[in-house]
């Protein structure tokens, strides 16, 4: 069961809620925290994306192609799971077939998050390990296959999850109501079967990607740096590499944890789970925009003169308001 419960993390928190029901206070200040953090994540994330659209020249870098399908990877997930998890409190029982739906993409975009992390962590390599080869492997063409295979290794699972209840269930279960969560739906010993093999074959692959690539651009990047600053800009991109994934990956004994601290505070198990809910699946996503874009001088310039260039308009509009306003009173003062 547990196996079952790190397959989807977002749905995780929910279970308790059919036990153990938050007052109003609470159940509101967590809806908010969560909510109002997501807000701000996708806020952030449109402006990154707004900003790799609008200027060509990250188009044909698959450094920047790559970090884009991971932040709509990012913003699909966070809008998914917030949806979910309010619905756990505002409106818990509907459809399965409805139901499904929104645990397939949830379940695929939570799978896709290591996956396109490893993809990131080989091009990397090779732009740092292998500078002469990079143009000729890392090219456009390739780095969208690459995304398309991610998808699909992504949506297998998920799939596969959809397969096993037609195969064990009648068709009529789709109609049926259930408490949306992933047990609800996939409660069978082959749910939990096909969940350890996914699970031990996405943490060994992921993990040993990272490791023989951080450790490979981490030795280059101090051997190759004259200067202290570089060296240590270098390493500490790699660190903050490192931590992101360790929150993430943190999902897959999350549930353990949580069990272990549900036994010594049953009375706190409702923030424990929130707490676990937050810290890997949602904090993870704040490290993307200063890894990847805040960090990156190239794309930093160009954010800070998209934003310069809204306050132009911005400041343009009010002058143009100020000038009707002034006109206005002019025109009424004559009268």
């Amino acid at each position: 069961m547990n196996q079952q419960l790190c397959c989807d993390l977002p749905l995780r928190h929910w279970v308790m809620n059919l036990t153990v029901r938050d007052d109003f206070q609470e159940a509101l200040v967590k809806n908010l925290v969560i909510v109002a953090l997501a807000i701000v994540i996708n806020c952030i994330n449109g402006i990154i994306v707004m900003t790799f659209c609008k200027n060509s020249v990250f188009h044909s870098d698959s450094r920047y192609i790559l970090y884009m399908n991971l932040v709509v990877n990012d913003m699909i997930m966070i809008y998914i799971s917030v949806i979910m998890y309010v619905l756990s409190y505002a409106y818990p029982f509907f459809k399965a077939s409805m139901c499904c739906i929104l645990v397939v993409v949830s379940s695929t975009t939570y799978m896709n998050t290591p996956i396109i992390l490893a993809g990131m962590a080989i091009e990397r390599y090779i732009a740092i390990c292998k500078p002469l080869h990079h143009a000729q492997i890392c090219t456009v063409r390739r780095t969208y296959v690459l995304i398309g295979l991610t998808w699909g290794v992504g949506l297998i699972p998920a799939l596969v999850d959809v397969v096993i209840v037609l195969a064990t269930r009648s068709a009529g279960f789709f109609s049926t109501v259930v408490f949306c969560y992933y047990l609800s739906l996939y409660n069978t010993r082959y749910h939990e079967e096909k969940a350890r093999v996914v699970q031990a074959m996405y943490m060994l692959f992921v993990w040993l990607t990272l490791i023989y690539t951080y450790l490979r651009i981490f030795l280059t990047a101090k051997a190759a740096t004259g200067d202290t600053a570089s060296a240590k800009k270098a390493q500490n991109t790699i660190l903050l590499h490192g931590v992101q994934l360790l929150l993430c990956m943190l999902s897959y004994i999350t549930p353990l944890i949580d069990l272990a601290l549900i036994t010594f505070f049953p009375m706190h198990r409702s923030k424990i789970t929130f707490l676990g809910f937050l810290i890997t699946n949602i904090i993870p996503r704040l490290l993307s925009p200063l890894i990847y874009s805040i960090r990156d001088q190239k794309f930093a310039k160009h954010m800070s003169q998209y934003y310069s260039c809204c306050r132009d308009i911005n400041s343009k509009r009010n002058r143009k308001r100020r000038k009707l306003t002034f006109s206005s009173k002019r025109v009424s003062s004559l009268n």
